[in-house]
């Protein structure tokens, strides 16, 4: 046997799978079933307290959905990942597994508008407080701690704006701090950027997006780097100190490093309940098999429309971070030499009204809410996902009132750039 490394295209097809024992099938089953027979009562005994792994319940496990998450561990670089219902519920649990109520998390302020949302209001109900980066320089982030700070969290690659984050440089600060750095990995995906390799300690995912990449099937994911301390003082007792629920366990003691990924599922998704469907899980898989191919041919299909918006006088402005006039293009070539993306923003001259009517006329791009999808789609953050903010929080957002954001699909690239220019002359 070949002591080789697989490499990423060979990881997307095969990592977690084997033929099915039962059948011979060589394509990982649906295994659509609510609960697990035991072999006896000793068993079952074991697994509820965690001394053996096996399945229980699809809640907190299911076949289909293991294959998924050794998948994308592999893929991230990762010591071990939990699926979950939707990208949503995979921030949620993280947050659950390390913050008790009065604890704080610093954010950056470049982030899709629903974990705004999120942060900034739903949160609060867990008596979890967001403060915000003023900007997007290491230093801002480390001006923001205080004492009760818990986390830093970061997009790579933020949605809808396209600006890169200096991974590494903010993951110092979060060093500094003895704070984890979590990052949400959806816009790059591991094709383009493993945030782990940079420093960070948690990779998230909406699932939905890009790893999945066909619109199909709802799922978040946690991928835990195995990197980070949680015993290194009294601040992360979920981790450090003895759970009652499991007799006295101490997690972090338990599993090492990949003890945050156990405490998500075992008090996180155990309790609060946000779990995939293997039918999900199983259509997630099939599409990670394509994402090496499907990502490239995003990229150098948005960098051509990019450049085209770029030349058209009835365009403001263009925020892509693989274009060289791109104030980000350094920070992409450093953190994602493969391609900046496939999500793209651009301003159109003529403000709010200009951009309802570019996604009112265009015939190729679909006018929905999602962003990933092998389709190529396009919408206006203002008047739809970035509507519940205020203007300050908009333009803050990337999402500005003259912003439209394409996710460019994998069709013929000539095509694309033919319905854009239709529209912007209608």
């Amino acid at each position: 046997m070949s002591n080789q490394e697989p490499g990423f295209a060979t990881l997307a097809v095969h990592a977690g799978s084997q033929p099915d024992p039962a059948t011979g099938a060589r394509i990982t089953p649906i295994y659509q079933t609510a609960s697990f027979v035991f072999d006896d009562v000793d068993h079952a005994a074991s697994l509820f307290g965690l001394q053996a792994f096996g399945n229980i319940y699809t809640r907190i496990t299911n076949p289909t959905t293991a294959v998924l998450e050794e998948r994308v561990a592999a893929l991230e670089g990762g010591t071990a990942a939990l699926a979950t219902a939707s990208g949503h519920s995979a921030q949620l649990l993280v947050m659950h597994a390390m913050m008790m109520p009065g604890d704080e998390f610093i954010s950056s302020k470049k982030l899709y508008g629903g974990s705004i949302n999120q942060f900034g209001h739903s949160f609060k109900s867990f008596g979890w407080q967001v403060n915000w980066a003023e900007g997007i320089d290491p230093a801002d982030f480390d001006a923001a701690v205080t004492d009760k700070t818990k986390a830093i969290f970061i997009e790579s690659l933020a949605n809808p704006g396209g600006v890169v984050m200096d991974i590494n440089g903010i993951a110092e600060v979060a060093r500094k701090h003895k704070i984890p750095l979590i990052v949400d990995n959806t816009l790059a995906s591991p094709y383009l950027c493993r945030p782990i390799e940079h420093g960070a300690d948690i990779v998230v995912h909406s699932l939905t997006k890009f790893l999945g990449g066909h619109g199909n099937s709802m799922g978040g994911i946690i991928v835990d780097g195995g990197t980070f301390n949680w015993s290194q003082d009294d601040r992360y007792p979920i981790l450090s100190e003895p759970r009652p629920e499991y007799n006295g366990l101490v997690l972090h003691e338990t599993f090492g490093n990949f003890a945050f990924a156990i405490a998500c599922r075992v008090l996180g998704l155990r309790d609060l309940g946000p779990a995939i469907s293997p039918t999900n899980a199983f259509n997630i898989i099939t599409g990670i098999e394509t994402l090496p191919l499907r990502m490239q041919r995003h990229c150098d299909n948005a960098l051509e429309v990019a450049k085209y918006l770029e030349s058209h006088d009835k365009v403001a402005w263009v925020s892509y971070a693989a274009l060289e006039s791109d104030p980000y293009h350094d920070l992409q070539q450093r953190y994602m030499p493969n391609g900046g993306g496939a999500v793209l923003t651009f301003g159109v001259k003529g403000g709010y009204d200009a951009g309802v009517s570019v996604v009112s006329n265009v015939e190729i791009f679909s006018h929905l809410a999602n962003i990933g999808d092998t389709r190529s789609l396009i919408i206006h953050p203002a008047s739809t996902t970035h509507k519940q903010l205020d203007d300050e929080q908009k333009t803050a957002a990337g999402a500005g009132p003259d912003v439209l954001r394409l996710s460019v699909g994998i069709e013929d690239a000539s095509d694309l750039i033919a319905d854009l220019e239709q529209a912007l002359e209608g």
